[in-house]
């Protein structure tokens, strides 16, 4: 087991991060804040998906003053996205936001921040301090490393934070690429002992994105590094969710349910493999048990090679052969099945 790195316990809503509790799953709403109808039913979407905290996005008075409706329809924390204007951070304080993030990089001024801290001391939720390399003034400089200013940036500010005697803070550095990302909270780990979130920013589509968080994220992890994560795509947010729970589980850190195990295929493999498991994986997340569902490890392999071993060592395994396949159940061999029944055989063991 991996020793996390010690930090402070945040509240947040239902869900408390840090000290060395599970890793909390985050996405954000991608729906105008104050469209209620629309921002519920993604929020509904991410938390059957398996999300503990959402963000939304507050861009005026009416997505502050939505998030007193939102927040009695849903079941996960709420945290109010506030940039540029240090009003509509209390308004969405006094409309029930069970955390408030600020970027540095646009709310800054020590009057203004002070008006949000007083406010956030009064209704007793936390700060997250997220700093982007995106908005990081001087971005383009060559005096110091992007993670340095990151991390230089981020820590003046929880100073200024810290003056105000308030002590509830997360803190995140994203940057758009893998190693300014591992290098700011490798250095912000040893600065302080907030919690951190962890992310990748701007991160692309799906593909691409969960390779880049992957291994952000996963180096990290690895380290005992971050307390809740997001994983940031141009996708669904639902999408965003899987894929932090494969990040964690594939990491030990957290168990969700299945592990679903198949070979890459090759020339020996005389089924069609990649069809049998795109079938299988789309109804595991049509009757959502991918996350939820027993036995904890599925197997389906395509050749004789590792197939029995593979299939033996799974709660439920099938290795094929030259057209059919043989079950496994708990590293015993059952019966025989063919492509065009195993998939049902499968679920009926699972459900």
């Amino acid at each position: 087991m991996m020793m996390r790195r010690k930090t402070k316990a945040i509240k947040i809503g239902n869900c408390v991060i840090g000290a060395n509790r599970p890793i909390a799953i985050q996405s954000m709403a991608k729906t105008k804040t104050a469209d209620i109808e629309n921002t519920v039913r993604q929020i509904k979407d991410l938390e059957a998906a398996g999300a503990e905290i959402v963000r939304v996005a507050v861009k005026d008075k009416l997505d502050a003053q939505a998030i007193k409706k939102i927040k009695p329809r849903i079941n996960i924390a709420l945290v109010a996205d506030c940039h540029f204007h240090w009003e509509l951070a209390v308004q969405a304080i006094d409309n029930g936001a069970d955390k408030i993030r600020l970027n540095p990089g646009n709310i800054y001024k020590a009057d203004e921040v002070k008006r949000v801290i007083s406010a956030l001391k009064s209704a007793g939720i936390p700060l997250r301090v997220g700093v982007n390399s995106g908005s990081l003034p001087g971005l383009n400089s060559k005096k110091m490393p992007v993670s340095t200013r990151l991390v230089s940036f981020a820590m003046n500010y929880i100073k200024m934070v810290e003056k105000m005697h308030f002590y509830d803070i997360v803190v995140s550095l994203k940057a758009s690429n893998v190693p300014d990302t591992i290098e700011a909270y490798r250095k912000i780990s040893k600065a302080c002992d907030y919690p951190l979130h962890l992310g990748v920013t701007a991160t692309g589509l799906a593909l691409q994105g969960a390779v880049k968080s992957a291994l952000a994220l996963g180096v990290l992890l690895a380290e005992g590094i971050g307390d809740t994560i997001r994983v940031s795509l141009t996708d669904k947010p639902q999408e965003e969710v899987r894929v932090a729970k494969y990040i964690l589980q594939a990491l030990g850190l957290r168990k969700f349910g299945l592990e679903l195990i198949s070979c890459p295929t090759c020339g020996r493999c005389e089924v069609d493999l990649v069809k049998i498991v795109k079938d299988l994986e789309n109804k595991l997340s049509k009757y959502n048990l991918a996350f939820t569902a027993r036995p904890k490890k599925l197997a389906v392999m395509g050749c004789v090679v590792n197939g029995p071993g593979e299939a033996r060592e799974a709660d439920a395994g099938v290795a094929f052969g030259k057209k059919d396949g043989i079950l496994f159940i708990n590293g015993r061999r059952i019966k025989k099945v063919t492509p065009f029944n195993c998939i049902d055989i499968l679920l009926e063991q699972i459900q």
